[in-house]
């Protein structure tokens, strides 16, 4: 019988070696087989980072979009003084030209038109800080506006008028001639800049009706208002009888503010395009006698 003392040395040797062996490589085997989870768990992250630039895009293209922004409080809210015939209000709701083509664009996107009224000197500032969302109330395209807003090809002509008594409006019917009177005029409006160009002396007011009852009360000699509020609101059978318009002193286009950069741009074109081409852009100014001064899309 065999013991482990009649075994050779060198058996023993080469047992011990074998055993060994045999131990590394079973460590081995557990190493491979404890690398391949992790294998597989990184190559996931690399997958995610793939996809993470096309997500990236989207997400940021969501947040700029003035549209999905409006879409989701459910409604635009309008920035407008109140102007005869384009924006005012009769039993409590705001009508007008603006006012109906403003509603009839929020409905087309799914929303609900709110009318807010601003000073006017101040539209820029409430556009960019997103109390109102666009500008729709007969706004004159000037460069300072095309600079600081996204508009639209224009919708309306214009031009701004002098108002003055009746009884001296035959004194007055000339550049020159009304060089020496006294103005009022809204403040941050056409009018001003019209006023500013021709070099008169003038006040400033919130609003295009206020500058009327400085003439109509006698505290100014006469004011600069847009063309369509003197027709709607001056003459005979008028709110001021007493009053009439006189020199033209500019002509110009109206045309609706977005903030810069706005896809509502985009989406108030196509929406001007189709109101026109069913005839409702005409219904709507027919009812408020600004037909001929309206231009199609």
């Amino acid at each position: 019988m065999l013991t482990s003392e009649n075994i050779p040395r060198e058996d023993m040797k080469l047992k011990k070696i074998l055993a060994m062996l045999m131990a590394a490589a079973m460590l081995l085997a557990l190493c491979a087989c404890g690398n391949a989870a992790p294998a597989a768990t990184e190559s996931a992250p690399a997958e995610s980072a793939a996809e993470a630039p096309t997500a990236e895009p989207a997400t940021e293209a969501a947040a700029d979009s003035d549209l999905a922004y409006i879409q989701g409080k459910g409604s635009l809210v309008v920035g407008i003084t109140d102007f005869t015939p384009m924006d005012y209000q009769e039993n409590g709701e705001w009508i007008g030209f603006d006012a109906d083509m403003a509603k009839a664009f929020a409905e087309s996107i799914g929303v609900k038109a709110e009318f807010v009224e601003i000073n006017w000197d101040n539209k820029e500032l409430e556009l960019d800080g997103k109390s109102i969302d666009c500008v729709w109330n007969g706004m004159t395209l000037t460069d300072a506006v095309k600079a600081a807003m996204s508009c639209p090809a224009a919708y309306c002509n214009n031009a701004q008028v002098v108002v003055v008594k009746a009884d001296a409006a035959e004194q007055y019917q000339s550049a020159e001639s009304i060089q020496s009177l006294s103005f009022a005029v809204e403040a941050g409006s056409a009018g001003q800049e019209a006023a500013d160009a021709a070099g008169l002396n003038y006040i400033e007011c919130d609003t295009q009706a206020k500058a009327l009852m400085e003439v109509a009360a006698g505290t100014s000699d006469a004011c600069i208002i847009d063309l369509l509020m003197a027709g709607a609101m001056i003459g005979e059978g008028t709110s001021y009888p007493d009053l009439a318009y006189t020199v033209s002193l500019t002509s110009e286009e109206y045309g609706v503010g977005f903030r810069k950069g706005s896809d509502l741009v985009d989406a108030y074109t196509a929406f001007y395009k189709a109101a026109w081409d069913a005839g409702t852009v005409m219904q709507i100014a027919e009812t408020y006698g600004v037909q001929e001064s309206i231009i199609g899309a």
